[in-house]
């Protein structure tokens, strides 16, 4: 019997255990197709749509990013033009204000030159009193001294005196009279 056996294929096996581990094959296919294939797949659907819907949210994201920059710049354009407005009214307002304070230096400035003349005027006219009165006074003992009798008579003395300045100021008038029609 040896001799007419054809030796066997040891890729192919008897036909018994082909049998019976194609028998457990189905059992295992079977199981594997009712229990373990759902899970896989509801596993697979849920990872899906968790991607689906990550994506669908980095979507909106992206757009509520958009907008918000979009928000950004036109907060950051309406300030800049705010902050122009309001620079430029500030140089109004201070050119204005330097204009003002200007005519208000100027005014003062007026006010203080007046009150200057006034005072020399005054203080001009005052020491113009005072040396009229003590010219009047030396010039009244100068002449009591040359006449040789005492003018002390108020009314005559004031006389004299007016009488005298006022041909003094005539004579320094033509002598300024002279001098500038000379030059």
């Amino acid at each position: 019997m040896a001799e007419t056996e054809v030796p066997q294929n040891p890729l192919i096996p008897p036909i018994p255990e082909f049998v019976i581990g194609l028998i457990a094959f189905a059992i295992v296919f079977f199981f594997l197709w009712k229990k373990l294939l759902p899970s896989i797949n509801k596993v697979l659907e849920e990872r899906r749509e968790a991607i689906e819907g990550g994506i669908e949210k980095a979507e909106a994201a992206q757009q509520e990013a958009a907008d918000v920059l979009q928000q950004y710049k036109d907060q950051l354009s309406e300030a800049r033009h705010e902050a122009a407005r309001l620079r430029a009214e500030a140089q109004e307002q201070g050119a204005a204000l330097i204009a003002e304070m200007r005519a208000e230096g100027q005014r003062q400035r007026e006010e203080i030159i007046a009150a200057g003349h006034s005072q020399i005027d005054a203080d001009r006219k005052q020491a113009a009193a005072t040396l009229r009165q003590d010219v009047g006074k030396l010039a009244t003992d100068l002449a009591g001294k040359l006449v040789g009798e005492s003018l002390e008579d108020h009314a005559r003395q004031s006389r004299v005196i007016d009488r005298f300045l006022d041909g003094l100021e005539e004579t320094a008038e033509a002598e300024a009279n002279v001098n500038g029609a000379a030059r």
